[in-house]
């Protein structure tokens, strides 16, 4: 309880602190103005997306090396995590692009990429809630998982490999201090929030997973003969 209470403090201080940061302190940008500072929050999501979809990816692995159900509780859940971070960033990322590029959206190779993985993790979760079994659920799932996560080094690597509008991945060497900071401390508000989020959705598959246990006991006999 104390450690929860403390990452959620941290967390809003931190978020506080980048808003303050991004809006009064870091100057507008050049080409931009100000409404580069939906970057201040869209880039954090999308590091933290990312983040969370490879952990899911190594907690798929460990499932099926471990056979432990543990495994498959932190798969789904950073799944879930990554998905709505995905979700986010793209949404921010279409703000962002209408004043910036002229369109609320267009096809660029980034963007692409990105809209599909919302799909893929999205019928990875939609996957879960049709099957039963557990054991064969966490199978089925930890496999999928593995074989959708090929989408998020494409993701990442698509400014790279492609010609695209979206500009490369920024650095702290192509980028002011003053615009630094306020990244930062939005990412590690993001994370400390959603790391609550995951230790409350784990506690949530823990249960889920008790009740089917539960429920998969045969019935127990009254004693009561005919």
């Amino acid at each position: 309880m104390r450690l929860t209470r403390l990452v959620a403090g941290l967390a809003l201080l931190f978020f506080a602190s980048a808003q303050y940061w991004g809006l009064r302190i870091a100057p507008p940008d050049k080409t931009m103005g100000d409404v580069y500072r939906i970057l201040f929050v869209h880039v954090p999501a999308a590091w933290n997306a990312l983040f969370f979809l490879v952990l899911s990816f190594f907690s798929c692995l460990l499932y099926l090396f471990r056979k432990n159900l543990l495994w498959d509780r932190l798969a789904e859940s950073s799944a879930e995590l990554g998905t709505v971070l995905t979700g986010i960033t793209l949404a921010l990322g279409s703000l962002w692009a209408r004043p910036t590029w002229g369109v609320w959206w267009t096809w660029d190779p980034r963007l692409t990429t990105t809209a599909l993985l919302l799909i893929l993790y999205l019928g990875y979760l939609i996957l879960r809630r049709l099957v039963e079994d557990p054991i064969r659920r966490a199978r089925v799932a930890a496999s999928l998982g593995i074989l959708i996560f090929l989408n998020v080094p494409v993701v990442y690597f698509s400014v790279k490999w492609w010609r695209t509008l979206h500009q490369v991945q920024s650095s702290p060497e192509t980028m002011a201090p003053e615009m630094v900071i306020p990244l930062r401390l939005n990412a590690l508000a993001l994370l400390g929030l959603s790391l609550l989020f995951l230790a409350w959705r784990m506690r949530i598959a823990a249960r889920k997973t008790r009740l089917e246990e539960r429920e998969a006991l045969p019935p127990k006999s009254t004693g009561v003969r005919a």
